[in-house]
């Protein structure tokens, strides 16, 4: 298992970091805050999905979606790129999370959250809040590389079902409303 992978503590910190400090610069050029500007911001974790707070703080229940992106993308790298080592597929992983942060913050992914999902006060994530997002990513990178394909997928499935049922949103229903338009989907995660 992850032992047999030959990816070092060092490469795995290296790797992070390097995402980490990209991602907060562009974002804070972006013009993103460092951290939520409630008199709380170091507190690690806000489980308020319906307030300002969400997406702001360290972690927050979405923490869980960037989770099962580093599970799906190890699987997705094991299989399209297992010639490279784990550590090569481990920092194209992360690569891919920091993107996807700073796509997740530009102005039309915003504005788009804001007009077609229930995150209607949704202004985008905080520098903190991504490299939370980075740090989950990897995790669940590590935790697929360390388990069987079933154990990915039973983790996968719980985080889904989880989500599910006490924020009424997960993964999957988070790309269906970003590539379309389902009211009836925003309306049932309103009532939440």
């Amino acid at each position: 298992m992850l032992q047999d992978c030959k990816l070092s503590k060092k490469t795995v910190a290296a790797v992070f970091i390097l995402a980490a400090v990209v991602v907060t610069l562009v974002l804070l050029a972006m013009g993103q805050p460092f951290h939520c500007s409630c008199d709380q911001w170091w507190w690690p974790w806000s489980g308020d999905v319906w307030s300002s707070h969400n997406s702001q703080h360290l972690l927050d229940p979405y923490s869980f979606t960037h989770v099962s992106h580093g599970l799906v993308l190890y699987w997705i790298c094991f299989f399209a790129l297992g010639k490279l080592s784990v550590a090569k597929r481990f920092a194209l992983t992360l690569t891919a999370e920091a993107v996807w942060e700073l796509i997740e913050n530009s102005p039309w992914i915003i504005k788009h959250y804001r007009e077609n999902t229930v995150s209607l006060d949704y202004f985008g994530d905080s520098a903190l809040n991504s490299v939370g997002d980075l740090l989950c990513c990897g995790t669940g990178f590590l935790l697929a590389a360390a388990t069987p394909w079933w154990g990915t997928l039973v983790v996968f499935v719980g985080f889904e079902v989880g989500l599910l049922l006490t924020i009424r949103d997960n993964l999957i229903l988070n790309v269906l409303n970003l590539v379309g338009d389902f009211p009836g989907l925003v309306e049932w995660q309103k009532k939440g």
